[in-house]
């Protein structure tokens, strides 16, 4: 709550309905979640505040803990400046808290994993709820089968198979670290909760959209070890629907479960 008489890091946490959005990163068209939040603070501070997030969300892909930062002067409370932000955002994106911070805190690189969450309504949604989760309709889904797919996903492996390249030459590393895949049963949803050190672009969706193959019974779940052993990407690898995932908490001091 102390004031800042000079230029100051600011670290935010913002959630999102990505329904309407092009995705967190700022894009020519400028729908993109980071569009519309520099374009506020351009307002607050009265000139271009760059903004850095914790990392990217696909287009349609929600938000419950996404982290930015900036650094700007701001003479007044982070209360103040957290108020100032929900009045002028947009419908559809909230920021839910501002902290002042040590100019060391990085958004991006400080981070040291994130928590994804990913929803299946196993019959037809609810209209409200339709926007939010990914809904099978007539079809059955094995949960067992599905529990068995994810655990081949844990631990460090070359992603390459269940990721896709964003077309602009990108040259990411593809092996990752997880170290958590869970289903649980959630009334009538099924909910995927995953963490790790870091994801490739659709990577979440893709390996949803292979257990929900082996779900269906259309996969075996061991074909998901020998996809990802071949380090290439196949038909055989559909991405789920964006809309039921959720970006859920960047950490910052990873939890004890990645330590073990």
């Amino acid at each position: 709550m102390s004031k800042a008489a000079y230029t100051s890091r600011w670290r935010c946490l913002c959630a999102y309905d990505g329904t309407e959005f092009k995705g967190w990163q700022k894009q020519p068209n400028r729908k993109a979640v980071q569009d519309k939040i520099e374009g506020v603070l351009a307002e607050i501070f009265d000139r271009p505040i760059r903004t850095i997030g914790a990392g990217r969300t696909d287009a349609g892909v929600h938000a419950a803990g996404q982290v930015f930062h900036f650094d700007a002067i701001w003479n007044h409370t982070s209360h103040a400046l957290l108020q100032a932000l929900r009045t002028y955002l947009p419908a559809g994106i909230s920021v839910r808290k501002v902290d002042l911070v040590s100019n060391r805190f990085h958004a991006h690189i400080s981070a040291r994993g994130k928590r994804y969450r990913y929803r299946i309504c196993r019959g037809w949604a609810m209209p409200e709820q339709d926007r939010f989760v990914h809904s099978m309709k007539d079809r059955y889904l094995d949960i067992d089968a599905m529990r068995d797919a994810a655990q081949r996903f844990l631990g460090t492996h070359d992603f390459a198979a269940f990721s896709a390249n964003r077309g602009k030459g990108d040259n990411e590393p593809t092996i990752r670290k997880l170290w958590r895949m869970e289903w649980k049963e959630v009334g009538d949803e099924l909910h995927l909760t995953t963490e790790g050190e870091g994801y490739l672009y659709k990577m979440v969706r893709s390996m949803v959209g292979a257990m929900i193959d082996v779900g269906l019974g259309r996969m075996d779940s061991s074909e998901i070890s020998e996809i990802l052993m071949t380090r290439k990407r196949t038909p055989r690898v559909v991405s789920a629907p964006a809309k039921g995932l959720r970006m859920e908490k960047v950490f910052y001091r990873l939890p004890k479960l990645a330590r073990n």
